[in-house]
This record gives structure tokens, sequence and C-alpha cells, in this order.
């Protein structure tokens, strides 16, 4: 692989800790910039709705600049702002760094991933595009840790700086080895991917994703105060929670690598289920500090194994769409994941405290299970008979 591809990946590691770490973060934000915990859970949604705007957004308009052009442009805000994130005191400042921070994130990605394909054969593709992927999982077991354990050292302003500085080698890497060629205008084949992206299976497959996605990062954004407030253990365990989640989640994205394309429906259903059981099992045992951390590992696993077969879902019912579905599957996701702490913020203003947060989580993947059913079965119904 080329050398390139790694400093490609440690960017996208960065910009995953900068997505996640904040459920490590959120409680000291909250005392120091004087907002409500809820306030502070707004910070991850921000992200999100810049994912969802800049996914489709990012992807058009990366279409026609060149690969560098767009690589550089992109890093450099996203460093920028944690920049800004870093030194400000204004909580409305902060907020507006975390949005455009999401869209350079959102058009990084999406021209990171056309550029590494491009750099290697044919046959090297799949791995490419995983040694790029590397970086988000990597910084769930990683980064996110990492940067809680800045915080407490150093204040929650250091995981900002250390962001930032992480991103540098790519920036380096860009100016040297990326080729400065551009991908070719293509508006018309964008209108033509936006006409396959209407398709009912496919929306059907962003709906699911996005109550799923919705529930796993509702818990994770609130996770810390979980631990702390509810579970009763000692701030410096918070670190080690949020790795057991990183874990988990590596597991659920290795187990759907092996089984969603073979076996999606039944990994969809019975993963499903057993999300669904499990975010009501950690609400009813959240104050157990042994169960509840058994059971942020095998969530971490179960939503990142349901959500990352969803996400291949999405791809294939997007055929004809090449440059625009993995746009909106990342966009639909997002949804989710602003939705989710937005609605566990006002479950918990609403005096039941963080634990309200994981009956949320259940509350949008109860829905899910129940489209996700129906969509299959009008499917089987629709399917003509075999001949006799």
């Amino acid at each position: 692989m080329p050398f390139v591809l790694h400093l490609l990946a440690l960017a996208v590691f960065a910009q995953g800790t900068s997505e996640f770490m904040l459920s490590g973060l959120v409680q000291d934000i909250a005392a120091d910039l004087d907002v409500s915990l809820p306030a502070a859970g707004l910070l991850t949604s921000a992200f999100a709705v810049g994912m969802v705007i800049g996914a489709p957004l990012m992807a058009v308009l990366s279409m026609r600049w060149s690969q560098r052009r767009s690589l550089l442009t992109f890093l450099c805000a996203f460093v920028g702002v944690h920049v800004v994130g870093a030194v400000t005191t204004s909580y409305e400042v902060l907020l507006a760094t975390r949005v455009v921070a999401a869209l350079a994130n959102a058009g990084f990605l999406a021209v990171a991933l056309v550029t590494a394909v491009g750099m290697v054969t044919p046959s090297a593709t799949g791995r490419a595009t995983s040694v790029l992927l590397a970086g988000t999982t990597l910084a769930c077991v990683a980064g996110v840790p990492a940067g809680a354990v800045l915080g407490q050292a150093w204040g929650w302003r250091s995981a900002f700086w250390a962001v930032a500085l992480v991103s540098v080698p790519a920036l380096a890497g860009i100016l040297r080895w990326v080729p400065a060629r551009a991908p070719g205008a293509a508006a018309p084949g964008a209108r033509r991917e936006l006409r396959v992206l209407r398709r009912p299976r496919l929306l059907v497959v962003l709906l699911l994703g996005a109550l799923v996605n919705g529930g796993t990062f509702c818990a994770l954004t609130y996770l810390a105060p979980l631990v702390t407030d509810v579970a009763g253990l000692a701030v410096g365990w918070v670190p080690a929670v949020l790795a057991l989640f990183g874990i988990g989640s590596f597991a659920g994205v290795t187990v759907a690598g092996r089984l969603g394309d073979a076996h999606p429906v039944r990994l969809l259903a019975v993963g499903g289920v057993l999300l669904l059981a499990g975010w009501v099992g950690f609400a009813l045992v959240a104050a157990n500090p042994a169960a509840s951390s058994a059971l942020v590992l095998v969530q971490g696993g179960l939503g990142f194994a349901v959500g990352a077969t969803l996400i291949a879902q999405a791809l294939r019912a997007a055929t004809g769409a090449p440059t625009l579905a993995g746009a909106f599957a990342t966009g639909a996701f997002n949804v989710g994941a602003a939705l989710g702490p937005w609605l566990g913020g006002l479950a918990i203003a609403a005096g039941p405290g963080p634990l309200a947060s994981l009956w949320v989580s259940a509350a949008m993947v109860a829905p899910a299970l129940a489209i996700g059913a129906a969509a299959h079965a009008l499917q089987r119904a629709a399917a003509p008979a075999p001949a006799a």
C-alpha cells in the first residue's frame, strides 16, 4: 500500500476521534462554558448535522476540484476550526466550529476514498479502502479514550489541540504524494444519481440506519455521566469504559464484514432484536458497574454490526449511484447521530437524568425493527412465486 494512504488514514483517525470524543468530555465542557449537560450534548448533534449536510454537498463539490486541492482544503479547514474550538470561551462559537469541522470531515472522507482507490490496482481496492476506514474504528478503540485521558489531565481543550496536531502529517503527505489531477466535472452524472436515490428500498434502509445509529449515538454521547452518576464509578474509569465501547465496535464491524454479505437479513433480524434487548437491559442494570460495563462492550458491538450491515445494504440498493450512494448513506446515519443526542438531551432535561438516554436508545431501535420486519414481509409478498 502507498505510504500516503496510511497518512490519509491518520487524518480519518483524527476526524473520527473528533466526532466521538465529546462522549468523554461533555461534562467538562458543560462546566467550563457554564451550559447544561444537554446543551453540551448538542455539540455532538451539531457535528452530525454538519455531516448530514456535508456528505452530499461536499461529494458534488469535490467532483469539480482536483484531489489534492479538495483534500488540502477540507483538512486545513478541519485543523483550523479545531484550533478555534480549543481557544474559544463561547459556547456558540464552539457549536459553529463543530458544524464546520463536520462539513470538512464529510468532504475529506468522500475524496480520500476516491483517492485511495485510484492509487492501487483494481485487485487491491478493498484493501485500500479498509486501510483508510481503519482510522474510524481505531478512533473508537484508542482516540476517544485518549481524548478522555487528555481531558482529565489538561482539560477538554487539550483534546482539540491533539486532534489538530495529529492531522498535520497528513497535510504534508497530501502535498508530497497526492496527484493534482481533477476527477472531472460530473454534474449531469450527479443528477442521474439523485434519481437512483429515490428507490423505496433504499429509502427504507436509510431510515433504518438513521434510527439504529440514533440509538447508538444517544447512549454514547451520555456514556460518561452514565458511568459516573448512575453506575457510581470514579471519573478515572471513563476512558476505560469508552475503550470497551471501541473494542466492541471494532468486533461488530469485523463480524458485519464477514457475515453481512452472505446473511444480511439474518444478521439484521437477530442483531436488531439483541440490540433492542441490550438497551432495555442496560437501562435496568445501569447502576451495577460490572453489568453496565459488560453491556457497553456488547452494545458497541451490536450497534456497529447492525449499522455497518445497513450501510452495505444501502450501497447495494443504490446501484447506479456510485458517488452519491455513500454520501447519502453517511448523511442518513448522521441524521441519527444528530437526532439521538438531541432526543436524549430532551429526556435528560425532563428530570430522569442520564439514565433516560438508554430508554431513548431503545425507543429508537424498536420502530426500526418494526419497519424492517414490515418491509421484509412486503418484499417477500411481492416476489414472484417459484415456477411449479
